[in-house]
């Protein structure tokens, strides 16, 4: 099943970066016109306050060399020049004494800003004349509107440029995925060797190329390794079948004795119960594969554990010519049927390969933090290095030429391999001046 998109990485970037960019010169723009703005009342408050200062000085001196008619003719002569503007003016008692008209050039939008000062009148009743200069701004406020339009044009184009710009350059940056994913989809099961490379490869993209090709490498090794074990399985299940198909014709081909098919009966009943062994094991190391894990029980003694293996395999020790050794011991709570089942796969591994007349060592002690070793040392040829890192593997022989190799299908330290991992632990393996130590370990709670 194809998941559809739910987005596209470049389209998403380029509009967050667009985004930033309109709201960091949204911010900036404000700042600017605000300050701007401040720049402009600071402006017109001094522009008010001198104008102000000028009329007030115009008509202290018309009263003081023409009176209250010569004052009145000045205001109303200068009336026209002040456009956008209103003069107002009141006796010291509040009478008016003149006005602006309120209509025509005097008249006045919101956009306003007053400033009120008094004139001295000495040729006047009380001595002073109370005024009001009022000038609308107007002008001022279109500029400053015109410049916001402006700053929200500048900043929705810079944001649209930003946004095709990142958007073209980010698809320019992700071709190498482009690339990559061509590659991958060049990978079949018949491919499995190819790996994925780019010309130029970026800081950011290494570290996935690295860990896909290690995958790969993973996957190949897994792949033959399957191939080589269904070959191997197949090995090893054709020599009982075809004992078991050999026997039933040859006792069929004729009239026997009753004695004559029951020796046939034994016989392959013996194949069957190989192959059913065989089956079990193999389906023990598959729970193992899929991360089944111990039951651990109570804490036990695992020198006593390795002294009820010891025991059963009291004749085939006899039979060999060896003696054999516990040392050391330790308590853990460990999953008792499948530690002994480990440790009979290596005491029995052990007699198979141990010099006659030798002692076999079961050797158990703490390996570290919480962990405990438990080794099988047996006198005997060495095993080739080799032969060591492959010695868990499945349905691995160091000598399938050996007399018994046929009754021993491989499966034996695989299994020791699995029971380890499943106590979280790990197999071990050595073989130097003529003593072979095999063994596992695992963690003790």
């Amino acid at each position: 099943m194809i998941a559809s998109c739910s987005h596209s990485i470049g389209g998403r970037l380029s509009r967050k970066l667009a985004l930033v960019t309109m709201l960091m010169l949204a911010l900036l723009f404000t700042g600017a016109w605000l300050s701007v703005k401040m720049l402009m009342k600071e402006k017109n408050f001094e522009e008010l306050q001198f104008r102000g200062n000028v009329i007030a000085q115009i008509l202290a001196l018309e009263l003081k060399n023409g009176g209250e008619q010569a004052c009145l003719a000045r205001v109303r002569a200068d009336a026209p020049m002040r456009a956008n503007t209103r003069l107002e003016l009141w006796r010291a008692d509040g009478q008016p004494f003149y006005a602006d008209p309120s209509a025509g050039s005097h008249a006045l939008s919101e956009h306003t800003r007053s400033v009120d000062f008094e004139i001295e009148a000495p040729q006047l009743t009380g001595g002073l004349l109370k005024a009001r200069y009022t000038v609308d701004f107007s002008a001022d406020a279109k500029f400053g509107r015109n410049w916001l339009v402006v700053f929200v044009v500048i900043t929705l184009l810079a944001g649209a440029m930003v946004w095709a710009g990142s958007r073209w350059h980010v698809r320019r940056a992700l071709r190498p995925l482009n690339d990559l994913a061509a590659q991958t989809r060049a990978i079949s099961a018949r491919r499995l060797d190819h790996r994925l490379a780019l010309a130029d490869p970026a800081e950011e993209l290494l570290p996935w190329v690295e860990q896909f090709n290690a995958l790969m490498e993973r996957l190949e090794g897994a792949v033959a390794q399957l191939e080589g074990f269904n070959a191997d399985v197949a090995h090893e299940l054709r020599t009982p079948l075809a004992a078991l198909i050999g026997h039933t014709e040859v006792a069929l081909a004729r009239e026997r004795p009753a004695e004559v098919l029951r020796d046939t009966l034994l016989s392959n009943l013996e194949e069957a119960q190989r192959l059913a062994a065989l089956v079990n094991d193999m389906l023990f190391l598959s729970q193992a594969d899929r991360g089944a894990s111990a039951r651990r029980g109570r804490s036990a003694s695992l020198a006593e554990l390795a002294a009820q293996v010891v025991e059963f395999h009291e004749a085939l020790l006899e039979e060999a010519g060896l003696a054999v050794r516990i040392e050391g011991d330790a308590q853990a709570a460990v999953d008792e049927p499948l530690v002994k089942r480990a440790l009979a796969n290596l005491l029995g591994n052990a007699i198979r390969f141990a010099q006659r007349g030798s002692c076999v060592v079961v050797c158990i002690a703490p390996d570290a933090a919480e962990q405990v070793r438990v080794e099988v040392r047996n006198a005997g040829e060495p095993i080739a290095p080799q032969h060591l890192e492959r010695l868990f593997d499945r349905f691995f022989r160091v000598d399938a030429a050996r007399p018994d190799s046929q009754s021993h299908h491989g499966l034996g330290l695989a299994i020791v391999a699995a029971i380890a991992r499943m106590h979280a632990g790990r197999p071990l393996a050595a073989s130097e001046g003529g003593t072979t130590r095999v063994g596992f370990t695992l963690v003790a709670h």
